[in-house]
């Protein structure tokens, strides 16, 4: 087996340093040359045309040097999701309407000289509302004759995938399982507020500095709405503290780029916590009906999904979200007759969009509650159940995709080993009820099929032996440009402290797609090992020509180009220096890689609880957690992303949830209400990995930041049903 000097081993992030000495600069952290400060005009209504709008007041104050609203911004329609320059998705969205949809849609701004001066200005701006009808339920917005929020209809489309005969199936089957199953509307949490600064030049050039996911896509968007070209807009994402999906649609940046043109200075726009809860994107809410047959024996034959999503007051992710999800639930189980009916629905509260596990969290909780039940009625254990179904190594999906080495079984069987090791645990004389419960998850590794999902790289070498990388990732504080480093570091035999990485700016780096959908790793450190490999054939090249050798006598080795005929060693500097000399030309390449499949990641999670009788309080206990990821690059990084995907899954399960009354507004918009789960209420916890390579993935890589919160919800509720010996069909389990 090949040895790998860096490939599994437990790097730290490369900016760890900075982070905790309090160096590393965020976008709230910059300050432009006259800068100004932007402030934002929410609406408190949830559904009205405007009928009157006075800023005059506002205007008037010193100090104050651009005021927006629908009547002097453009008029161009967008959607906030765009990815790629051909992405064809519903625009509904606009900077400032003259018509509001949900409580904290955008209906001014101010830029002043101070943030006060911003904020009392804002509060001088006089609005008067023509209230239309509300819909905060999805079910009651579809139905016909509801009021319609954008077009005709508040259902945006109906999207259907077939496999197999169903009608056979469930003729086929022993049992039938019909449920409705729910989950609640989250918020990302990230610890980094929405902050954008925005620099309209004399030049005409428009730089936004923001904390986001998806700079190209930004890019593309922002160049449609002010009709500019996309040479003259730059994008950059120098620092982001947290994202999850929140950061990828964009929201304040078209507002802070929109007062800058007007004010002709710099302008920064900070959204309060409130503001980023209330006006900014939450995971989609869904109803899911779940109808299930199987077998005496437990095989499953047939399952019908039909799951509708609220999408909010806008379409931004609608479409993206439910096609993702409804592949997901084709490929865990070896069920050969399927349908899946997606629904995404407009209603008057925020909007909805890209959340860690884009659509698999809601579709699989659903799922897999429903597989607890199914064991309890067979007289199964769920483990046995799960088993007889999952999918092996050589299977495809029932449509017949090929899911990329699948291990679900291996996790589950090494999950259960793991839960050997948990201790005795009492029910304190019968004050506890405790249970235990567990359920699989799938997420993907990209976009294929879906998406143009590719990613270009660049590699500069230095005349030191050094080298700059330059990547379009967005590093999230998910380790991803460390994981891409290390494969360099890998590729070229240097140390990590050789490599300086630039990323995430549209005027510096190559195209990608954007980070989401697990690609960091999958796509993105692919492109990261076929363009070292081809600055390593470069360098060998070079040193042929110096040492005057053959290029298959020579190889990159941790002391330079050693060739095995000759014995001799010429380090990385002494080739670069004689390219730049003798050959007269730079080493430096590009490489683009296309994702060439779409490989699904797995997951077991198992999970114990006690549960007070006397109150209904609930405690996890102990978690034990194993996903199939191909290859472990950063062992350090890729536990972290585990616990982080637990903890956040806990708390969608038990605790976290947006709530809105009946005047569509939120009454958790802060983190005094909003019950995230904290670090004491965290169990024991186990984790593990199944590396099976995946033959198309850096060094046999799959990924693991979205599947990781994928299974955790339903084990966590499926734990409390077993403790409460009851069924629960909706989360959190705080709203029951």
């Amino acid at each position: 087996m090949e040895k790998y000097s860096q490939i599994g081993q437990s790097t730290p992030v490369r900016d760890a340093a900075l982070k905790v000495t309090g160096r590393k600069q965020y976008v709230g952290d910059m300050k432009l040359r006259g800068m100004l400060y932007g402030e934002v005009v929410f609406s408190r209504v949830a559904h009205a045309k405007i009928k009157s709008i006075d800023t005059s007041a506002a205007e008037a104050l010193p100090g104050v040097r651009a005021v927006v609203c629908y009547k002097n911004s453009p008029d161009t329609l967008y959607n906030s999701a765009v990815r790629f320059y051909e992405h064809q998705i519903p625009n509904t969205e606009r900077i400032f309407d003259d018509t509001v949809r949900f409580v904290g849609d955008r209906v001014a701004a101010v830029a002043a000289d101070t943030a006060a001066i911003a904020k009392k200005a804002a509060g001088l701006i006089k609005v008067e509302y023509e209230e239309l009808p509300v819909y905060l339920d999805p079910e009651e917005a579809m139905k016909e004759g509801a009021y319609p929020i954008h077009g005709e209809s508040n259902a945006i489309t109906t999207m259907v995938h077939n496999a197999g005969d169903l009608e056979k199936g469930f003729a086929e089957a022993d049992h039938i399982f019909e449920d409705r199953y729910t989950t609640q509307p989250i918020h990302h949490c990230a610890i980094e507020p929405h902050v954008a600064i925005a620099d309209y030049d004399f030049t005409g050039k428009l730089t936004v500095y923001t904390s986001c996911q998806n700079t190209f896509g930004y890019r593309i968007i922002l160049s449609r709405i002010f009709k500019m070209p996309m040479s003259k807009i730059r994008v950059v994402a120098p620092a982001i503290g947290g994202a999850f999906g929140g950061k990828l649609e964009m929201t304040l940046e078209p507002v802070a780029a929109l007062l800058s043109m007007k004010a002709g200075r710099p302008v920064k726009l900070v959204y309060s916590r409130q503001a980023c809860i209330d006006s900014t994107r939450t995971r989609h809410a869904s109803v899911v009906y779940l109808k299930t047959g199987v077998k005496n024996d437990g095989t499953i034959v047939a399952q019908d999904i039909r799951i509708i999503t609220n999408t909010g007051a806008y379409a931004s992710s609608a479409l993206n979200v439910l096609g993702a999800l409804s592949h997901k639930v084709f490929k865990v189980y070896k069920t050969p007759n399927m349908r899946f009916t997606g629904i995404p629905v407009y209603t008057n509260t925020p909007i909805a969009g890209a959340m860690r596990g884009y659509g698999s969290p809601q579709a699989f909780f659903g799922q897999q509650r429903q597989m607890q039940k199914i064991a309890k009625a067979l007289n199964m254990s769920l483990v046995d159940l799960q088993l007889k179904n999952l999918v092996d190594p050589e299977d495809c999906d029932p449509m017949g995709f090929k899911l990329g080495n699948p291990r679900p079984k291996d996790c589950v069987r090494r999950g259960v080993e793991l839960m050997q090791n948990w201790p005795e645990l009492s029910d304190e004389d019968g004050k506890y009820a405790i249970g235990v419960g567990m359920a699989v998850g799938a997420h993907g590794c990209g976009c294929f099929g879906a998406h143009r999902d590719q990613a270009c790289v660049m590699l500069k070498m230095n005349e030191d032996g050094t080298c700059t990388y330059y990547t379009g990732t967005h590093d999230m504080g998910n380790g991803s440009v460390t994981v891409q480093s290390q494969v360099v570091s890998n590729t070229l035999k240097i140390p990590m402290s050789s490599i300086t990485t630039l990323e995430a700016d549209t005027d510096i780096c190559p195209w990608q797609l954007g980070d989401y959908s697990s690609h960091g790793v999958f796509v993105v450190a692919s492109a990261a090992k076929k363009c070292s490999e081809s600055v390593a054939a470069e360098l060998i090249k070079e040193a042929a020509l110096m040492l005057e050798e053959q290029e298959g006598d020579l190889e990159i080795t941790e002391e330079g180009v050693h060739s095995r005929a000759s014995g001799k060693t010429v380090s990385l500097s002494d080739v670069v220096v004689y390219a730049q000399d003798k050959s007269h030309r730079e080493i430096i390449c590009s490489e683009t890689y296309p994702m060439p499949n779409g490989p699904t990641a797995y997951g077991a999670h198992f999970v114990r609880v006690k549960v007070e009788k006397a109150t209904g309080a609930v405690q996890v206990t102990d978690y034990a957690a194993v996903h199939d990821v191909g290859k472990v690059i950063n062992r350090m990084g890729i536990e972290g992303q585990l616990h982080g995907g637990i903890q956040m899954g806990m708390g969608y399960a038990l605790c976290e949830g947006l709530k809105y009354d009946e005047n569509g507004r939120n009454i958790y918009n802060n983190f005094r209400k909003y019950k995230m789960f904290t670090a004491d209420q965290m169990p024991r916890i186990q984790v593990d990995f199944i590396e099976a390579n995946e033959p198309n993935g850096p060094y046999g890589a799959k990924s693991i930041g979205e599947a990781a919160v994928v299974p955790a919800n339903p084990a966590v509720m499926n734990a409390v049903c077993d403790a409460l010996g009851e069924e629960l069909y909706s989360s959190p389990y705080r709203d029951r």
